[in-house]
């Protein structure tokens, strides 16, 4: 079975420096058709205007992944961490994933460093397996090649092929298809997932997805991912308890 959650019936938050748009209840957004999915809990696209972001603000229990689209981000956090520099820069691009175990509790920031140039990015957060646990950070790059016609993993639990580990069953794939070009998953028993389309035309099982689609998946076996236009998404792989 696969629900549509339609890119216009998001909630919304329009701010003077954030547009943001919201899958699952968030803030002053409150749905309570649209509480999250599993252990998936907020999914929020934001647009973030040059200069500006989140200031310094606290989390607890929970697993907080950062994927960039365009633009450029910063952050910092109580931890003393700050993106990129692991890398060698100051600030995450696309092909870099986040990951932010808030734990026991963690303050951070995110802003735009950019001067002229927006911000894109896909906020997730995921329920951990337990509370309590001890906050921590990471980032990878994943290239854009490594991406192109196939999904590739970059959140799991274990750290394999290089992804970001959380605390709970729960893979994430990202992927960029080019016009024409087709991707299939597996879904093993017990498990439901998530698509969120961020740009182009797909169709998912021959529902048809336009950008900022979601789509809501349990009771499936094979997934088959088809882009009409250049695409990019994200395919989340989840316990279902």
């Amino acid at each position: 079975m696969i629900t549509l959650r339609k890119a216009a019936d998001r909630g919304t938050t329009q701010i003077d420096w954030l547009d943001s748009r919201h899958s699952f209840s968030f803030g002053d957004y409150y749905d309570p058709r649209h509480m999250g999915f599993g252990p998936l809990r907020v999914i929020n696209e934001d647009f973030v205007q040059p200069g500006q972001g989140f200031g310094m603000h606290p989390h607890r229990d929970m697993e907080i992944i950062t994927y960039i689209v365009s633009g450029a981000l910063e952050h910092k956090d109580s931890l003393g961490s700050v993106s990129g520099s692991h890398a060698g820069g100051s600030v995450i691009r696309p092909g870099d994933v986040q990951r932010m175990t808030a734990g026991t509790g963690i303050r951070h920031s995110e802003f735009n460093p950019l001067p002229q140039e927006s911000v894109h990015l896909l906020q997730i957060w995921i329920l951990p397996q337990r509370a309590g646990l001890a906050p921590s950070y990471e980032q990878k790059t994943v290239a854009a090649a490594d991406r192109t016609n196939r999904l590739r993993l970059i959140v799991s639990p274990d750290g394999r092929d290089g992804s970001v580990t959380i605390h709970q069953q729960a893979d994430v794939y990202a992927t960029l298809l080019e016009p024409g070009k087709k991707v299939t998953h597996e879904l093993s028993a017990g498990r439901i997932a998530w698509l969120q389309l961020i740009r182009g035309d797909i169709t998912l099982n021959g529902n048809s997805l336009k950008p900022g689609d979601g789509a809501a998946i349990e009771h499936e076996t094979r997934l088959e991912i088809a882009a009409h236009s250049a695409a990019e998404l994200l395919l989340f792989d989840m316990n279902s308890d």
